[in-house]
């Protein structure tokens, strides 16, 4: 049986991993009884933590948000898990923040999983993109993100790429904020242009206060990576500019798949997969450029796109050589 202290903490890491538990779940986990949960519980609300308990037979415990952030903890492999996802962020606005978040994190470690943290350097490549200023910090995502949630008018300083050229005074209504290769951008509907336009958070300044309230639009189409997309190939947004475009599921890091996916969209679907929206100028190209990928995949469509991926399925298979030895096999 577990020492009290480092049963506490167990406890407190399986609280965290779900919304709710209940009292025989957490017992047989810990291998403790019932009553001895309740103790512990106990113990950790004395030491600050604001764990909720449901009364009924199928009532549990549940780690309630507090006023301030109380310790986290993580297991060995969470902790690993979590060093190595910040040494892959991928997208340079947050890479300083996470990298001193890495630091607090190893400075706090017992020399074991140091060591093991140390010898799991990973180096994220990003594709080339000389010309891009310097990233903004997370408070300025912060602020766009709250305007979004509140559908709050947002008054920018926004600068264009000549520099000698005065910022320009916009406003807007937020409606998301993408991330798109190297930069974030926000897609707003512009009021003075009466128009949808996406612009460059590291060129916007905003200010304070934000704007009334207003009634979220509805997209052209109503989705982001396809109108986003249309509109960065010079189309209206309401259709993708290639002639062929297509979606796909790979078992791959999204981290992994963005370098190699020019101006697609790349989703996060976990730590294993992602969800791929791309084009090109054909289905047959298509197709290549989605089996390029050492990976296993899923094609979601549409039927062109399917068809595609059997066409050159059989022209692979035709062009596999036979087994060594049979009569039909090449000389090597």
């Amino acid at each position: 049986m577990q020492k009290t202290s480092s049963r506490l903490l167990a406890l407190l890491s399986l609280l965290q991993t779900r919304p709710e538990w209940g009292g025989d779940d957490l017992a047989e986990r810990l291998q403790v009884t019932v009553r001895t949960v309740r103790r512990d519980i106990d113990r950790l609300r004395a030491l600050g933590y604001p764990v909720a308990t449901d009364k009924g037979p199928g009532g549990g415990y549940r780690l309630r948000p507090g006023s301030h952030m109380p310790p986290l903890i993580f297991d060995d492999k969470q902790v690993i898990a979590l060093a190595v996802a910040l040494q892959s962020t991928a997208h340079p606005a947050i890479a300083e923040d996470a990298d001193r978040a890495l630091a607090t994190i190893r400075n706090v470690l017992p020399p074991r999983l140091r060591q093991r943290i140390d010898a799991l350097h990973v180096t994220t490549v990003r594709p080339p993109d000389p010309g891009a200023p310097p990233a903004r910090s997370l408070d300025l995502l912060t602020t766009v993100s709250t305007a979004i949630q509140r559908r709050e008018v947002l008054h920018l300083d926004y600068s264009t790429p000549h520099r000698e050229a005065a910022p320009q005074r916009r406003r807007v209504e937020p409606h998301h904020l993408v991330a798109w290769r190297t930069h974030w951008y926000l897609l707003a509907w512009d009021l003075d242009r009466d128009d949808w336009r996406t612009f460059r958070t590291d060129r916007m300044t905003p200010r304070t206060p934000t704007g009334p309230r207003f009634t979220a639009r509805q997209l052209p189409g109503g989705d982001v990576p396809t109108f986003i997309t249309s509109r960065f190939r010079g189309s209206d947004g309401t259709e993708a500019a290639w002639p062929c475009q297509g979606e796909a599921i790979l078992n791959l890091p999204a981290s992994e798949v963005v370098p190699h996916t020019a101006d697609g969209i790349v989703e996060p679907l976990g730590p294993t997969r992602c969800r791929v929206i791309t084009g090109s100028w054909s289905w047959t190209a298509l197709a290549a450029s989605l089996g390029r990928f050492d990976a296993d995949l899923h094609v979601i469509g549409p039927p062109a796109l399917i068809e595609a991926c059997a066409l050159l399925a059989r022209r692979y298979a035709a062009a596999t050589p036979s087994e060594p030895g049979r009569p039909d096999a090449p000389d090597r």
